[in-house]
């Protein structure tokens, strides 16, 4: 061997992962002495600035016989640094390859990241080692069946079973205009059931007036919408939920409106007013007029009924953060956080005033932000995104390891998979890393049980989706995937996020399909034992609450690691295959079912 280095090996970068600016990074590669070298460099640029050779000092010689060369960073200002090795002889330069190790090369290659934030970056203890529940509200529980509708143009739907709207196209027929009646005193009513399940944290999809059942073009950020109740009775069952332990964030939709709202008011709904219609109205400012558009005013994705808003707007931004705001309003009523709808379309300078809005009222206030990449590289609209530094979310939604799962499920290389979790792993600043929304379903994703068991849905239309169905198999197969990919996420570096009705096995494909009314009178009783059982772990070993992650095993059907906590160590083996499997875990030998999964804990 020529060389050493391994990011994710203590011996070779000391601490692992993140770090707070001003911490001591130490860095330790080991050569080959028979191999021609000169004394190598640590060649590390902070984020758009050159980069800075440091030369490495020799450190003596192991018992492997390699020369061993260190240095030791202090990077004083939080940011991305990016860096590799250069071997100062024939342009030998290492660069991250899979797993962390380096590979080397003589052009350029794929740097190392190492990522600094911000001295006193804290999220909620509350959260980590916990269970989310994501409620799309109109399909969760009706409490009791609605006469009438507060506004006529929305359709009530009486078959619960029914399948949701969908047709014909986007601008005609009832898409989104269909109502199942879920409401507030439905959720307040299964709260037993929620913690039951192990439940400590409610997600819920947007609550406020709103024009569709989605609910994300908003017409009255500061009222409920009168089908789900009023803000009395969201505030009451915000304090039902406490007496469970459950906690209540909601959505926070705010790069765009509703067309058809108090705002801007273009259907006329209102009355007269709103920025459409009065040049002189006090929220004209928040939207961009102009000839230039095609609906002559800019527009979330082009779609006229969204009209986006300009987020540097300071009446718009005292509106959302300002005393008796948006935020203020909601978390004095009971609300534990937000969920910032599209984080990467709201400037950072904007999420750090809603970052300072939401814990004013405690630092147990959460702040989760939708990113669909990793988080901390993340470059949108030009700019490298910074809300992961410190100053801004206290974490985001973990698509990437949904997709590490499905991989994984679906026969993807192990190492392949592996080196994507540990990526997430070394970039996240350890208080994000901790607080991760992780899941396997949403309302913007397929149902994980048709992920995983049916035919890819892109590039097919809605009419395909629509009333599609696994055999009985394809079903008894997804069920036992379905469970192996959740006790990946549960186990994972971060917080499990279960999306309602995942637990009894619906199915769907993406909107409107994986939005159905929750099955009450399902009869799959299969899914719930575990994901209670796999809650309760959480709840009573430290290692699921913050411990450290170290892969143990990439190898075949077998994906293998260990979350060490400071009293308590699990390891965690997944078997992806048909047949069993022997492993040694915790230094013992231990039998993995096929699609099955075995953890084990044990005191430090």
């Amino acid at each position: 061997m020529e060389h050493y280095f391994n990011s994710t090996d203590p011996a070779c970068k000391s601490p692992l992962g993140a770090v707070k600016a001003g911490e001591a990074v130490t860095f330790t590669l080991r050569v080959d002495p028979r191999q021609d070298h000169a004394v190598p460099r640590l060649v590390i640029a902070q984020d758009g600035r050159p980069a800075v050779h440091h030369e490495m000092q020799p450190a003596g010689t192991g018992a492997d016989g390699m020369s061993a060369y260190t240095f030791t960073l202090h990077p004083e200002q939080a940011g991305l640094y990016f860096y590799h090795f250069d071997l100062y002889w024939d342009f030998r330069k290492l660069y991250r390859g899979p797993l962390g190790e380096a590979v080397m090369s003589w052009t350029e290659g794929r740097s190392y990241q190492l990522t600094v934030y911000e001295t006193d970056f804290t999220t909620p203890e509350a959260f980590r080692g916990s269970v989310i529940y994501q409620i799309f509200p109109d399909r969760f529980y009706e409490s009791k069946p609605h006469t009438s509708l507060p506004f006529a143009d929305r359709v009530y739907r009486t078959n619960k079973q029914g399948e949701p709207y969908f047709w014909p196209t986007e601008q005609g027929g009832d898409l989104n205009m269909d109502y199942f009646g879920g409401d507030f005193a439905g959720i307040q009513e299964k709260l037993p059931y929620l913690a039951d399940l192990g439940v400590g944290w409610i997600y819920l999809n947007p609550i406020f007036e709103a024009h569709s059942n989605h609910r994300y073009n908003t017409a009255d950020y500061l009222k409920a919408d009168p089908l789900l109740g009023t803000n009395e009775e969201f505030s009451a069952l915000c304090a039902q939920a406490q007496k469970y332990d459950i906690r209540i964030i909601l959505d926070g939709v705010f790069s765009h409106t509703g067309a058809d709202s108090i705002y801007f008011n273009k259907e006329g709904r209102y009355g007269w007013g709103g920025a459409y219609h009065d040049p002189e109205s006090p929220y004209r400012s928040w939207y961009d007029f102009s000839d230039e558009y095609p609906c002559g005013y800019r527009s979330w994705w082009g779609f006229d009924t969204l009209p986006e808003v300009n987020e540097n707007d300071p009446a718009y931004r005292r509106f959302i953060c300002g005393r008796g705001g948006v935020i203020d309003t909601w978390l004095s009523l009971g609300a534990s956080g937000f969920r910032l709808d599209v984080a990467d379309e709201l400037p950072d300078s904007f999420i750090e005033e809603i970052r300072r809005a939401v814990k004013a009222h405690g630092q147990d206030k959460l702040l989760i932000g939708e990113v669909w990449e990793d988080a901390t590289n993340k470059i949108a609209y030009d700019q490298r995104r910074t809300y992961l530094l410190g100053r801004g979310l206290d974490s985001v939604m973990n698509y990437p390891f949904r997709s590490a799962a499905l991989d994984f499920a679906a026969g993807v290389d192990t190492k392949q998979v592996a080196d994507g979790i540990l990526s997430i792993c070394e970039n996240y600043p350890k208080p994000a890393l901790d607080c991760l929304m992780n899941f396997m379903s949403t309302h913007d994703t397929e149902r994980a049980l048709t992920a995983l068991a049916d035919e890819p849905s892109e590039g097919r239309s809605r009419y395909w989706q629509s009333g599609r169905r696994l055999d009985y198999p394809q079903y008894e197969h997804g069920i036992r995937l379905l469970l192996l990919a959740y006790a990946m996420i549960f186990t994972l570096p971060g917080v499990p996020s279960i999306y309602y009705g995942d637990e009894i096995g619906m199915q769907g494909y993406r909107d409107p399909f994986n939005r159905a009314y929750y099955n009450w009178n399902s009869t799959e009783k299969r899914l719930r034992p575990v994901f209670r059982q796999l809650a309760e772990l959480r709840r009573d070993c430290d290692a699921f609450l913050d411990g450290d992650f170290r892969l143990t095993g990439a190898q075949g059907d077998i994906l293998q690691y260990q979350r060490r906590g400071k009293t308590q160590t699990a390891e965690i083996v997944l078997n992806r295959g048909p047949r069993p499997h022997v492993v040694t875990a915790l230094d013992q030998a231990v039998e993995v079912n096929p699609f099955g999964f075995t953890i084990l804990t044990r005191d430090n």
